[in-house]
């Protein structure tokens, strides 16, 4: 690891500030992620700001909605009444990560932040173009179980690893940012980029802007939400697939809404708009999520060590909307 400054902001302003004093500058959270990267020599900040200092709230707002502040532990949203009871398909999401004790340390602002897990990323052996722009990907040629079937590029094939972005990009929820030109706000689905010819540019965020809070719109139906994760073992093992889903059903037997994302599939969360396209207004039946899934999957791409994901995810999807529809009387 190489020698760094050091800084602890009270607030987000500092935290700015602080930022745009060095060329290379990172803002710590749990560190759960940036320490590693700063450990293998991959990340190389000159300057570290600490913003463990900022607000950690859970706050409800007036139209029903939640914030959360981005200083707050993983165990504490997860762990939240409202969270649970609300959306279970976010607290479910967050338990499905990591260990304990990570989460215990892991911010939300961090686990938004965080960067893929792909095995050429992290060695600097290796032709990484996330790395380095126009070194090229060992991972298409290479052991590429874990990588993209969706949105990647010849440029790049991993993925993003968090699984609570997966269920805040299925609640369509807000980032809120602060920066050198101000406050603003992106959609969390509009946050992370797709690799593109790119891949080193990660995010839409500008220069020394800083992630503030997380705000989850009202959405009635989310009570029964819920997040299915499959995984080459049991704990600490990033998703193969995962599905984040909150399905709602009329009297009838039709969906009258659904929202569904993917994980463990692409270089970003992945909404499943074409899915959920295809399930409103039909009815809530195996022969319909079938023909959802197959819609959302037409365009995937595996490689030869991930081709398996295709079919993968489209039962992933198919299982996890069955369970939905059963809990509310309506599946078949």
């Amino acid at each position: 690891m190489r020698p760094f400054l050091y800084e602890k902001a009270a607030d987000a302003a500092e935290a700015v500030h602080f930022f745009a004093q060095r060329a290379q500058a990172k803002y710590l959270g749990g560190g759960t992620n940036l320490v590693d990267l700063m450990r293998e020599n991959i990340e190389r900040p000159e300057i570290v700001i600490d913003v463990t200092g900022l607000s950690r709230e859970i706050r409800d707002v007036d139209d029903g909605g939640l914030v959360i502040d981005a200083g707050t532990k993983n165990t504490t949203v997860a762990s939240h009444r409202t969270v649970r009871e609300r959306y279970p398909v976010l607290a479910q999401a967050i338990l499905a990560g990591a260990s304990a004790q990570i989460r215990n340390m892991a911010t939300v602002g961090g686990n938004l932040m965080q960067r893929t897990r792909c095995y050429y990323f992290y060695d600097d052996a290796a032709r990484c173009n996330k790395r380095e722009r126009g070194k090229g990907c060992d991972a298409i040629e290479g052991f590429n179980r874990i990588h993209a079937i969706l949105g990647a590029s010849s440029h790049c094939v991993a993925t993003h690893p968090s699984d609570m972005c997966v269920a805040l990009a299925a609640l369509d929820a807000i980032v809120y940012l602060e920066g050198p030109q101000g406050a603003r706000h992106l959609r969390l689905v509009d946050l992370h980029r797709l690799p593109g010819d790119t891949p080193d540019i990660e995010t839409e965020l500008r220069a020394g802007e800083l992630i503030t809070a997380v705000e989850i719109p009202a959405l009635p139906f989310a009570i029964r939400s819920t997040y299915r994760k499959v995984r080459d073992r049991s704990s600490y093992a990033f998703a193969l697939v995962s599905v984040a889903a909150a399905l709602d059903v009329d009297d009838k037997g039709n969906v009258r809404d659904v929202r569904l994302a993917l994980g463990g599939v692409a270089h970003k969360p992945w909404r499943a708009t074409a899915a959920e396209q295809a399930l409103r207004g039909a009815p809530a039946s195996e022969e319909n999520f079938r023909r959802a899934a197959e819609a959302e999957l037409k365009d995937a791409v595996g490689l030869a060590g991930n081709a398996f994901k295709i079919e993968l995810a489209k039962r992933v999807i198919v299982n996890t909307l069955q369970k939905l529809a059963m809990e509310s009387g309506a599946g078949s």
